[in-house]
């Protein structure tokens, strides 16, 4: 039987107790969770990426033909409905150019699993569309690759679809 001037019989002690208690249950379920729901955003071969792209680098600087990019990007994005999206190629002196390809890259930061590709269609000299619909709400990473010959160029945009 407990003292009548134990400390376990205050009401502050046990408070004190039980907040500890479910700070440890709290940290537990976050971590069981964190293991569990691996979004999986690291690429498989990261170190040879890393290597080869050190390797590169220097290389593609001198090959880089100066090209300016454009996103023509619209100010609201919604959810499931297909938006324009646009992209102007020029030269070093601003004139329009034509690349081998471009393509329209879609990643969700907090799930690969909806990341999507659109190839971007050639209006114009220069002038590429696409017209893309986002299916969640929230952020999601644009790259818009033009490619020419062996080299790839990329220009990178974020949008928050569904949120004005």
């Amino acid at each position: 039987m407990a003292d009548k001037n134990s400390a376990w019989r205050s009401p502050w002690v046990l408070f004190w107790f039980g907040l500890l208690a479910l700070f440890f249950v709290f940290t537990g379920f976050r971590v069981f969770f964190a293991i569990t729901s691996n979004p999986g955003l690291v690429v498989e071969d990261y170190y040879e990426r890393g290597e080869a792209y050190s390797r590169d680098r220097l290389k593609r600087e001198a090959r880089d033909p100066g090209w300016q990019m454009e996103i023509e990007a619209p100010e609201f994005v919604d959810i499931g409905k297909p938006t324009l999206f646009g992209f102007r190629l020029k030269n070093k002196v601003g004139k329009p150019i034509d690349a081998d390809a471009v393509i329209f890259y879609v990643y969700r930061p907090a799930d690969k699993r909806q990341d999507f590709e659109v190839p971007m269609r050639r209006v114009g000299v220069g002038h590429y569309t696409a017209e893309v619909s986002f299916p969640l709400l929230g952020v999601w990473d644009i790259l818009i690759s033009a490619k020419n010959g062996p080299d790839e160029y990329n220009l990178a945009h974020r949008i928050s679809a569904g949120v004005k």
